[in-house]
């Protein structure tokens, strides 16, 4: 297998926008999505091993990365979770993958949820990094939660406010958030960070940052409440994995909220905060290849 950062980066065109991603391994196909403030880069560590059983697309998200960045729209559905799955799953069908596993962390968990939601046909399986489902964290809010996810509130703030204060200094506001977890930046290696330095300075990349927040605090809300109305679950097993020093499993009950909403779900703590892939690397390859099967 090819080094993960010797590998070039594809672009794809999937549902009206550009999709970038790396692509490598062997196997059935496994979908790899990233987080805020991050890139499809978080999978550098655990790349080796998952390439030697999954065939694994590790994409962009649009508005991050190199992936493409839309304008914003007043009702932010350009960046809802619904329109981001779809991208998903026009960039795996042109890929030849009618259906495939997901391991996804963070922003990109959620966008995972929704994928398999709107899409069941497609998602044998997913593994979810450090979340809960998004309408159960916004309602769950409490002051320890805000404090510690205050990105979560500014971001959504009406345009121009954020986006100008973060394309002031892009780099310092990365190194923040990324910086202000329990460990600090000692967990991320040099190559990544340059990755994800250079990605927050490409235009557009502030306006997809909040747009994608914004979306989460509106529409996406607006879906999960209709679905649930409408009795949507997730069908297919579900493993929800979360740092056990992080800011989820302490205010949330993150089993119990994804057993309301899925049928067959395992999980518990991992070591380390919230960036896992990075963070604890071996410790994901273990759930993942119980989860997925290969061990």
């Amino acid at each position: 297998m090819t080094a993960f950062f010797d590998l070039p980066v594809r672009r794809f065109a999937a549902n009206g926008v550009e999709i970038a991603a790396r692509i490598d391994g062997s196997g059935p196909p496994l979908l790899l999505l990233h987080g805020h403030p991050q890139t499809h880069a978080i999978w550098h560590r655990v790349w080796p091993e998952l390439t030697r059983h999954r065939t694994c697309v590790a994409a962009d998200l649009r508005g991050y990365g190199d992936s493409g960045k839309p304008a914003a729209s007043a009702d932010h559905a350009k960046h809802s979770k619904r329109v981001m799955a779809a991208d998903m799953v026009a960039l795996m069908r042109g890929l030849g993958h009618d259906r495939f596993e997901i391991l996804a962390h963070d922003r990109g968990a959620r966008v995972a949820h929704r994928l398999a939601l709107d899409h069941p046909e497609a998602v044998a399986r997913m593994m979810l990094l450090d979340i809960a489902p998004t309408l159960d964290m916004y309602e769950g809010t409490t002051r320890a939660f805000a404090q510690a996810y205050f990105h979560w509130f500014w971001l959504i703030q009406p345009a121009p406010v954020p986006e100008t204060m973060i394309e002031h200094d892009p780099v310092f506001y990365l190194r923040s958030v990324m910086g202000g977890r329990p460990g600090g930046l000692a967990h991320f290696s040099n190559e990544a960070m340059a990755e994800y330095e250079r990605a927050a300075r490409q235009p557009g990349w502030a306006t997809g940052i909040c747009e994608d927040y914004r979306a989460s605090a509106t529409i996406d809300l607006a879906h999960d409440e209709a679905g649930r109305a409408a009795g949507e679950r997730l069908r297919m097993p579900v493993r929800a994995m979360w740092g056990e020093r992080g800011a989820v499993g302490r205010n949330f009950d993150v089993l119990a909220l994804w057993r309301a909403v899925a049928d067959d779900v395992t999980g518990g703590p991992l070591p380390g905060a919230h960036y896992l892939a990075e963070e604890s690397p071996h410790a994901v390859l273990a759930e993942a290849g119980d989860f997925f099967g290969w061990r």
